[in-house]
């Protein structure tokens, strides 16, 4: 019997972060994310964590070897169009990942680095984090640090506009090509938020703050829409642009809802796109 011709393929995405058993963050809002966009979503696991809506109980660390085995299976036989970066608690996850995204040459590389918890938790091994500067900055196309991980990252505190343009910079400076600076934890009803890449281009966004207690995930959920949006074909600031209303779109949906008793996840799914089929080619 024939087989059919492979005429179109699915755009994918691979997000190599940790997992969220309470389902809100992590792994698993990567993979809400990338369906919700109509994309075809894959993971490599860097960590388990035990943790709910009220925060995170514990971490158990994926081994080195098993990462890379999870991200050569799935890159050497689907392959990939965009990759998410999240939870890289050590510096040998990191080296990991750096290697990996070196020996497959993988494209549109957005880097979430995540260090605390929605709670306040650390999330991240002190060692990696000149680590992640050194080996991961360089290779990925975007860094997307909320600004506590950002003040962690420059070494001062960011608590208003011309902090916030700062902190980019000297990001800039430690070697990302572009970084996405988060406002969302700025004081006053406006939220900005800063795109500034290597080449000294500027893009600012200013939005009014949605009040919600469900803002678990937010910043996981951004650089996946992101990736996926780069995946689709958008240039970087097309891409920010429509993750952030992808996001701002639902966090308003998922306001009200009550899930668990913290902070609760976004409504990831609010208006789900069909999957997005793409020439088989590449």
């Amino acid at each position: 019997m024939p087989q059919p011709s492979a005429e179109s393929r699915y755009a994918r995405l691979l997000t190599i972060a940790g997992s969220d058993s309470g389902g809100g963050a992590g792994i698993q809002a990567d993979l809400k994310t990338f369906a919700a966009l109509g994309c075809y979503g894959m993971s490599a696991i860097t960590a388990l964590t035990a943790q709910n809506t009220t925060g995170v109980r514990a971490i158990h660390a994926t081994p080195p070897e098993f990462l890379s085995q999870q991200i050569d299976a799935v890159v050497e036989d689907i392959g990939v169009d965009a990759v998410k970066i999240g939870m890289l608690h050590s510096p040998e996850i990191v080296r990991t990942v750096a290697g990996a995204i070196v020996r497959h040459r993988l494209p549109n590389v957005v880097f979430d680095p995540v260090m605390v918890a929605t709670s306040g938790a650390r999330l991240i091994d002190e060692p990696a984090v000149e680590v992640l500067v050194k080996e991961l900055f360089p290779r990925t196309s975007l860094v997307t640090p909320n600004l506590d991980e950002a003040a962690l990252l420059v070494g001062f505190a960011i608590h208003d506009d011309i902090t916030l343009q700062r902190a980019a910079e000297r990001l800039i400076a430690r070697g990302a090509r572009a970084v996405l600076l988060k406002g969302g934890h700025l004081p006053g009803e406006d939220v900005v938020d800063l795109l500034l890449t290597a080449d000294g281009s500027r893009q600012i966004w200013r939005a009014s703050r949605i009040h919600s207690r469900n803002l678990h995930g937010t910043g996981c959920t951004l650089s996946s829409a992101i990736a996926a949006q780069l995946a689709l074909g958008d240039d970087l600031v097309a891409a920010v642009g429509a993750a952030r209303d992808y996001v701002r779109k639902a966090i308003e949906s998922g306001a009200a809802v009550r899930t668990g008793r913290g902070h609760g996840p976004l409504d990831h799914g609010f208006a789900p796109r069909p999957m997005r089929k793409l020439p088989a080619q590449g």
